[in-house]
């Protein structure tokens, strides 16, 4: 095996790429609000799959694009450096969010709105923890305790940093590297292989990394040309769309809790369903729905491109999909704030649609200024203006030292 070079397979950016993962990000933030009406449209409603697939399918797009430019050019040991880079800012984002979280709900259940004394604590099932503060901080720094709202990024980060060898097996044959993500998703839905999610009890991670890395490493194998991408047919839309149609009934909660046999077929698919481990279904439901967007987007995104107020809508949406880490952060915190001012001002069409809307936009604008950020603005050349306004000033400094130091003699 040669780690220190492999062949190409850089391919430039995809708009749809970002378009999506932005949508993603709004769906995120509207389904983690509390007891939120809004979260009765989203996708997750209406089929199997819902955000998360997005999320993750568009994250191993993205990890092609970024890792694997590093793995190509720089060898697998500099890859293997920069995911580990990766892995360590989302273990600490991670850390950090669980935090920012637990010191709001304390600081919201000190205000007593409810005349509870745990209501928020409750809520986030963060009762344990506060109870048995000195074990559960071992099992927060050590990712065995993983409570349910703070369960995407560790399965995110578990996946990443199993990356180093799926590229390792792809330099060897593609097929070996599909070979074993295939077996890890089959041990997690066999029951082989998952991760304790708190000390105390048998639960595991509610997102079992193993069973999820399949629709990760999909993403990772289009965007590295490991899986050609599919044709836009008349056929595979129908085939598409019938996947998708067909799902609604024991999907849609209105229609299987209204008809007894929607809801013996639901039962009955359970294990094929799972969101822990990712059931097969899932998958099929997502790569259903991620051909008709890939269809309707048209080549190379071209539906996504132009001016005017579409154009303008795809750009601010793009943005949000770049920074997705930052903006998944703020909107997992966003989300909980949001839930709050619900229960203060009532939960009304209007309140909802406020609270929802607000957030969005304070998602937007960390998107925004997270770029900004990152540009690094402060390394760029300085302006002229500038130069000539302070000259002056440098010299009536260097002036100063001069009498001072006559002074001193």
């Amino acid at each position: 095996m040669n780690f220190e070079s492999a062949p190409t397979g850089r391919r430039p950016r995809d708009p749809r790429l970002d378009f999506f993962r932005g949508l993603g990000m709004f769906i995120i933030f509207i389904a983690h609000i509390p007891l939120n009406v809004w979260t009765l449209w989203i996708p997750a409603r209406f089929g199997f799959s819902d955000a998360t697939e997005i999320f993750v399918f568009c994250s191993g797009m993205a990890s092609a694009i970024a890792f694997g430019r590093v793995f190509d050019e720089r060898g697998w040991w500099m890859g293997t450096a920069r995911v580990s880079h990766r892995v360590w800012q989302v273990y600490w984002g991670h850390i950090a969010l669980f935090l920012i979280i637990a010191a709001m709900v304390v600081g919201l259940d000190a205000t007593g709105w409810y005349g509870e004394e745990n209501h928020f604590r409750d809520r986030l099932n963060l009762v344990w923890f506060f109870d048995n503060t000195a074990t559960n901080l071992v099992g927060l720094l050590t990712l065995t305790y993983v409570p349910n709202y703070f369960d995407i990024l560790p399965m995110y980060l578990v996946i990443l940093a199993l990356m180093p060898l799926v590229v390792m097996l792809g330099w060897q044959s593609r097929y070996l590297a599909a070979a074993f993500i295939a077996a890890l998703w089959l041990g997690a839905n066999l029951g082989w292989l998952w991760l304790p999610a708190e000390p105390w009890s048998d639960r595991e991670w509610f997102f079992n990394p193993f069973g999820w890395q399949l629709v990760f490493f999909t993403g990772f194998a289009f965007m590295r040309g490991w899986i050609p991408a599919p044709p836009v047919s008349r056929a595979l839309i129908v085939a598409a769309l019938a996947v998708v149609v067909l799902t609604v009934p024991v999907a849609w909660y209105r229609i299987y809790t209204e008809v007894p046999l929607f809801m013996g077929w639901r039962e009955a698919l359970g294990p094929l369903i799972a969101k822990t481990d990712f059931g097969i279904l899932r998958y099929v439901h997502f790569l259903a729905l991620a051909y008709l967007a890939w269809a309707a987007a048209g080549e190379h995104g071209r539906r996504l491109l132009g001016g005017g107020v579409w154009g303008r809508f795809v750009r601010v949406v793009q943005k949000v999909g770049q920074q997705s880490l930052a903006v998944f952060l703020t909107s997992m915190v966003l989300a909980q704030m949001s839930g709050a001012v619900l229960d203060f001002i009532g939960r009304e069409p209007v309140t909802f649609a406020l609270v929802n809307i607000t957030g969005f936009g304070v998602l937007i604008v960390t998107a925004y200024v997270t770029a900004w950020y990152k540009s690094q603005p402060w390394r760029g050349p300085k302006p002229a203006s500038f130069a000539t306004e302070t000259a002056p000033l440098a010299g009536g400094s260097a002036r100063s030292a001069e009498l001072a130091g006559a002074r001193r003699d």
